[in-house]
């Protein structure tokens, strides 16, 4: 059907209370547009295997009975020239076919007083009328479910030629012949849409509300309300929260409101407000791998920084006399989920941590240093990679405070060249791998992205694509 491909969207399903959505999707009239395009042409494969039973009849003339009957019929030809599809303001979609057509062959057999005669014909339905509304609301799973709310079909004409026989018996029955079959057709089309709208139905109950994204999380992209058809686009509001797998714990936090800006070029538009990263941050930090141990085979070697204690003796030399020539080891762990924040062309994300250092005795036991607070500011540089939102981080600023000591007092400001090469080195370089696999959009079926435009707005990122179904 035509919105096969868009009602895909609402597989993120599932019902919730939450009262604002992490993630919307707007369809506009341009991607309905598309969606006719492709539905037309599925309309006319359906058309296509519209089965017409055999049947006879008896057309009672001026000279007698004659009896007929028509066999062996089959579509060969479906046209379908107009077509439209009208958003239905609060209901759902509106689909209209008109001076449509069907060819089809078939046998016909007549018999009359002793005669009997047969043949062939070919038979042209014109004016063929379609008119569907198309409601879309959740079932008792919290899927999207689709009814139909009406279905009205009309055959204009029916026009036979015969082949074979004897002409003067085509005018005995030919007229009833029309009739019967117009009638027929007429009674299988809308049942046909109905049984197309099950089949939809039906597909919709395999989809899955959850994304997995790596061994520790999934992300749900659940709907949380039901969808707002207007005039001229259909939104729907998705939870787009992230979850430890097999354990939904909702954050402290919950979305802000998203109001998306009217533009109408793109076929598609989804809007990822700042919750949905921030849950990740939350998730990943509750599952406590949000932390790095840092060894010196980690640092490139053309750094004239060692992790050892001859290196760090250097500024704080107490380092250097009660661990002489040691090697060291680093653990970076945040104290807090980290933070992202949208503001226009800017994303933004904050982390408050802790480094601590070790030194690494000959036995292999760990022999602590001190213990830094730190705060970092870091800019996402965010992007589309196929069907995945990706990023990459780069510093902007970081603040070292001392939480506690092992070695005694020290300047704390000494060590901020090497913690600022440790961070640009080595951990933003090991995030930016994870961040470059990306995170999964809103599943989409098999549509491929076209041409999509991201840009960072107040509180969200707004994803403006064209689609284009791939199978």
């Amino acid at each position: 059907m035509i919105l096969t491909w868009c009602l895909v969207l609402l597989a993120l399903t599932s019902t919730t209370l939450s009262s604002n959505p992490g993630v919307k999707v707007r369809l506009t009239n341009k991607g309905l547009e598309y969606g006719r395009q492709l539905g037309i042409a599925s309309i006319q494969q359906k058309l296509k295997t519209v089965e017409i039973p055999d049947f006879s009849g008896k057309a009672r003339v001026v000279i007698g009975e004659v009896k007929y009957s028509l066999s062996n019929m089959r579509i060969v030809n479906v046209g379908l020239p107009r077509s439209a599809i009208d958003l239905v303001p609060g209901t759902g979609v509106k689909l209209t076919i008109g001076d449509a057509f069907i060819s089809m062959k078939g046998n016909w057999r007549v018999k009359y007083l002793l005669v009997r005669d047969s043949g062939s014909f070919d038979l042209n339905v014109n004016g063929l009328t379609i008119t569907t509304s198309i409601a879309v609301k959740s079932d008792e799973t919290g899927r999207p479910a689709v009814s139909i709310v009406s279905c009205a079909a009309s055959v204009g004409s029916v026009k036979v030629k015969f082949h074979g026989g004897a002409s003067w018996l085509y005018n005995l029955f030919s007229k009833y012949v029309d009739k019967a079959l117009r009638n027929a057709l007429q009674k299988q089309i809308c049942p046909l849409v109905n049984k197309a709208v099950e089949d939809l139905n039906t597909e919709l109950k395999t989809l899955n509300v959850l994304a997995k994204v790596d061994k520790y999380a999934e992300i749900e992209y659940s709907m949380v309300s039901s969808p707002e058809v207007s005039k001229s686009s259909i939104d729907l509001s998705l939870k787009g929260e992230f979850y430890n797998i097999g354990k939904h714990q909702e954050p402290p936090f919950s979305p802000t409101a998203i109001s998306l800006p009217p533009q109408t070029d793109k076929m598609l538009y989804i809007a990822l407000s700042a919750f949905t990263p921030n849950s990740a941050g939350f998730v990943y930090n509750k599952a406590g791998v949000l932390s790095l141990y840092i060894t010196d085979d980690m640092v490139p070697k053309a750094s004239p920084f060692r992790l050892n204690t001859k290196t760090f003796g250097v500024f704080i030399p107490q380092i250097a006399k009660q661990f002489p020539g040691l090697m060291m080891k680093l653990l970076l762990k945040t104290e807090e989920s980290p933070k992202v924040s949208f503001e226009p062309k800017n994303a933004t994300l904050q982390t408050s941590a802790t480094m601590t250092a070790y030194a690494i005795q000959p036995n292999g036991t760990l022999s602590p240093l001190f213990v830094l607070n730190v705060e970092s500011s870091v800019t996402a540089h965010l992007f589309l990679s196929g069907m995945n939102i990706a990023g990459s981080l780069s510093l902007n600023k970081m603040k070292l405070t001392l939480g506690t000591s092992y070695v005694g007092q020290f300047q704390v400001g000494t060590l901020d060249t090497i913690f600022q090469m440790v961070l640009k080195m080595v951990v933003i370089p090991i995030v930016n791998v994870q961040l470059a696999k990306g995170y999964p959009l809103p599943a989409l079926g098999k549509i491929q992205l076209v041409n999509p435009q991201l840009q960072i707005l107040k509180d969200y990122m707004l994803i403006g694509t064209d689609v284009q179904l791939t199978g």
